[in-house]
């Protein structure tokens, strides 16, 4: 089976993920981290130099190969991985996959994101919390028709990492 975790950036999930991979006995992957050593650049400086036409090209590749794998998978996603071209459509289209929407609030995901934002292409250049969420709230409402077209959506504010992992754990196995 593949578990692919998909939600904004800042949601946890390479976290949950990985303690997810563990209580399972899975492979853990995460999507970022492959491109990343397949291209020997960070996922900014590849969109910097490269774009993201060519990273979400490149990402669609190696996640083909991924869940053309016959192994039991946790996949954590990029933010923006279901949302382009028909990707999501072929994450669930894929026999034996589930995908899971960790789904965050606008509040929630501003808290978590604001200090670690110089290393997140797309919200490096935000200087306030307010603009911040503002901008959060605007790719949430463009991504959520993604987002929104997984197996299962869970909301994960206020609860702790292994909440999370269990609540996916019950979910899979019904």
């Amino acid at each position: 089976m593949k578990i692919i975790l998909i939600g904004y950036m800042g949601s946890g999930k390479t976290t949950i993920g990985k303690h997810l991979s563990e209580l399972l006995n899975y492979k853990f992957i995460d999507l970022d981290q492959v491109i990343e050593y397949e291209e020997q650049h960070t996922v900014s400086e590849i969109f910097s130099k490269k774009g993201e036409l060519y990273f979400r090209k490149k990402e669609r590749t190696i996640l083909e190969t991924i869940l053309s794998s016959d192994s039991n998978i946790v996949l954590a996603t990029g933010g923006g991985t279901p949302c382009f071209g028909d990707t999501m459509e072929f994450m669930k289209s894929t026999e034996n996959t589930i995908t899971i929407y960790l789904k965050s609030s606008n509040e929630e995901l501003t808290k978590r994101l604001f200090n670690e934002r110089l290393n997140r292409p797309l919200i490096a250049h935000i200087k306030s919390q307010e603009l911040l969420n503002d901008f959060i709230r605007k790719h949430l409402f463009e991504r959520s028709y993604f987002y929104n077209q997984s197996d299962i959506k869970l909301s994960i504010d206020d609860l702790t990492v292994a909440a999370v992992v269990e609540e996916i754990n019950k979910e899979i196995r019904n």
